[in-house]
């Protein structure tokens, strides 16, 4: 197998490519998502067409169509296509080809080397390709799933503009397979393949966003599929065993998404852990993204439970970190485990309630300037126009508090956290009522 695969993605054999690599866009107008990259007006968009490519780094979940946003861009820009496999490719291949590459650049073409997964380069591979980035012998599109601040090192990432890619949405991957299945030439036309977008759709949340796993999942629920009058119907049951799981009712762009992530809130509110565990387990196998689920959790440990646990958050966000580290579907029982956490935790919208009055008077009031008192006196002139005059420090006096007031003038009497007598809450009262016993006596 060569080294070098060209970009105009020429087959070998009778066997016919896989329906996601005949299906890769080759224009920017094919291209799907990423509008906020290659939008009309857009920095990469006017970047490539106006011919100025500088190295770049795609970051972005599986399917988001890195690999052939680099390929558009190498024939876009007439640039040869040269990509790198971290598994196939040590330092003397690298070596070897930017040698041909500086070669290139003297006879005056342009080479593009692409590095699909950059994050499995060790330290010495990336710092092969330095000095030749350096130069300008090449140009460098990485590809990762992983946040390059930390995959990357610091030299090639200061010298490549780092671009974020999204995941597709289940509208965009519909979108990608109807257009497949009426393409006569690339896609599925041919097969004259039937199936409703309902099940379109149950296909493109099952796909998560990616675009790869949606044409593959639809290839082969195609292909496997008798004829039947010169027709291919598609049925639930064929996709099913194809995706080796029954398809749950879900539409992650739709109502039944609000509507579970409702019910897993209520749930955990409600302190039933059962039911939270229940309508947990109905949204990852269905295929949310559990992230979103984390970021749902740690918002429920804010508002519903607050400081009566302050553990709560710390449980959600350590949930979170969980999944992005190890992963689906190993992740799932982290989550798991914060849901029944939340669901037993006692409960407290102090702080839900104590921020929301403080949004009414932010809307409603005006902008108080800050007391002089609370300035900081950085300047002479500061100094002279009273900042930071009347300050007193809460470190010098007993108990550590003073009598100063922090509030503007308007709403000096305001209380917006009222604690209640929920788990540790308990304490906080006590605290705070301690506090304005000291602050009387002050006074």
């Amino acid at each position: 197998m060569g080294l070098f695969e060209p970009a105009t993605g020429k087959k070998r054999g009778t066997q016919p490519s896989p329906l996601a690599e005949r299906m890769r866009p080759q224009t920017l107008e094919e291209f799907v998502g990423q509008d906020h990259l290659v939008g009309a007006g857009k920095p990469l968009r006017v970047q490539i067409e106006s011919d100025e490519l500088t190295s770049l780094i795609f970051w972005g979940p599986p399917g988001s169509g890195k690999t052939t946003l680099a390929r558009l861009i190498a024939g876009l820009t007439a640039s040869e296509f040269i990509p790198f496999s971290a598994v196939l490719s040590g330092i003397k291949e690298i070596k070897q080809v930017m040698a041909g590459a500086e070669r290139a650049r003297h006879a005056g073409r342009r080479t593009i080397v692409f590095i699909d997964e950059l994050h499995r380069f060790n330290k010495a591979q990336q710092d092969a390709f330095l000095p030749h980035v350096e130069q300008g012998n090449i140009i460098l599109i990485g590809a990762t799933t992983e946040n390059p601040s930390f995959e990357v090192i610091a030299p090639l990432l200061s010298r490549a503009k780092v671009y974020v890619l999204q995941a597709l949405t289940t509208e965009q991957l519909v979108g990608l397979l109807q257009r497949a299945l009426a393409d006569d030439k690339r896609g599925l036309g041919g097969l004259k393949v039937e199936l409703d977008d309902k099940l379109l759709g149950e296909i493109g949340v099952y796909a998560n966003g990616d675009a790869r796993v949606a044409y593959n999942t639809l290839e082969a629920a195609a292909l496997g599929t008798k004829p039947e009058r010169g027709k291919r119907r598609v049925t639930r049951e064929l996709v099913e065993n194809v995706m080796q799981r029954r398809l749950l009712l879900y539409d992650k762009a739709g109502e039944e998404h609000y509507n579970l992530i409702s019910a897993l809130h209520k749930s955990v509110r409600n302190s039933d852990p059962d039911a939270a565990l229940y309508w947990l387990g109905r949204m990852l196998e269905a295929g949310e993204d559990p992230l979103y689920i984390a970021r749902r959790l740690m918002r429920m440990a804010s508002e519903d439970i607050g400081l009566a646990d302050p553990r709560a958050l710390t449980v959600t966000v350590d949930a979170m970190q969980a999944v992005h580290f190890v992963g689906m579907p190993e992740g799932n029982l982290a989550l798991a485990q914060a849901a029944v956490y939340l669901a037993l935790a006692p409960k407290s919208n102090a702080l839900y309630v104590g921020y929301g009055k403080v949004r009414e008077d932010v809307a409603r009031t005006v902008a108080e300037p800050v007391p002089l008192h609370l300035r900081n006196p950085v300047s002479g002139l500061m100094r002279e126009l009273d900042y930071g005059k009347g300050y007193e420090y809460a470190h010098e006096q007993e108990h550590k508090t003073t009598s100063m007031p922090c509030l503007p003038e308007s709403l000096r009497n305001r209380r917006y956290y009222r604690p209640t007598e929920e788990g540790y809450e308990q304490e906080l009262k006590k605290r705070l009522e301690q506090i304005g016993q000291w602050k009387k006596e002050k006074k």
